[in-house]
């Protein structure tokens, strides 16, 4: 592995606390993408890719290996996501020609939150068990493996709420922030940490911002 994708190899040291070269720009180059997407602006997604690939090595170099293969999934999402946007069926479209912003139905939300229970459940119990089944993989034991598994599974419903251009995604992506930056403090990648501090504000503008635009599609509406 390049000494730059290793978390030991560090760019610089601020205020006592060592940086490398991985969490700075996997936190640089992701902060960025989610700040576009809260915007709705398309080239999140192929920022995005890159921070996935780097946050991968980092995760999978302190042990949380449900975010580990989270990764994976993000990145054949935003290929999605990408093409989805861009993408849209005629009567999704908006002026710009892109995905228009819309709500879930209301019996969605339940049955996929019911769903998200019942993974995370399944997920951590995996979790938990993997440096045993896996040790030449995995060599040591996953830390917080139902903790880290219901956020993977927040992370999975609100990315694909976010490839449809959900309004909720925004908030699922709010629950998953707060809990992340909790156990990223607690594991000792700090400035992922505060990364997802920010995220948290940046949920909170993207509902905002979202709904504001949902609004707004009633008066782009032609006279009758």
């Amino acid at each position: 592995m390049p000494d730059f994708l290793r978390v030991e190899t560090i760019f610089f040291t601020m205020l006592g606390y060592p940086m490398s070269y991985l969490e700075f720009f996997g936190v640089l180059t992701g902060a960025v993408a989610v700040w576009l997407s809260a915007r709705a602006n398309v080239w999140s997604w192929p920022l995005s890719l890159v921070g996935i690939v780097l946050s991968f090595f980092l995760f999978f170099q302190v042990q949380l290996y449900p975010d580990t293969f989270l990764q994976v999934f993000f990145f054949v999402t935003s290929l999605i996501g990408w093409w989805q946007w861009t993408h849209p069926a005629p009567r999704e479209a908006d002026q710009k020609e892109e995905l228009r912003i819309t709500y879930t139905p209301r019996p969605v939300l339940l049955l996929g939150s019911a769903g998200a229970l019942a993974a995370t459940a399944l997920l951590g119990a995996l979790a938990q068990r993997l440096h045993q089944w896996l040790p030449l993989v995995f060599s040591k034991p996953s830390a917080f493996p139902y903790l880290d598994s219901f956020t993977t599974v927040l992370s999975i419903a609100a990315t694909f709420l976010l490839m449809r251009k959900k309004v909720e995604s925004w908030y699922v992506w709010l629950l998953a922030d707060v809990v992340l930056t909790y156990v990223y403090f607690l594991k000792g990648i700090k400035f992922v940490g505060i990364e997802y501090v920010v995220f948290c504000a940046v949920a909170a503008y993207g509902a905002y911002h979202w709904t504001r635009e949902f609004r707004g599609y009633a008066n782009q509406l032609p006279a009758a």
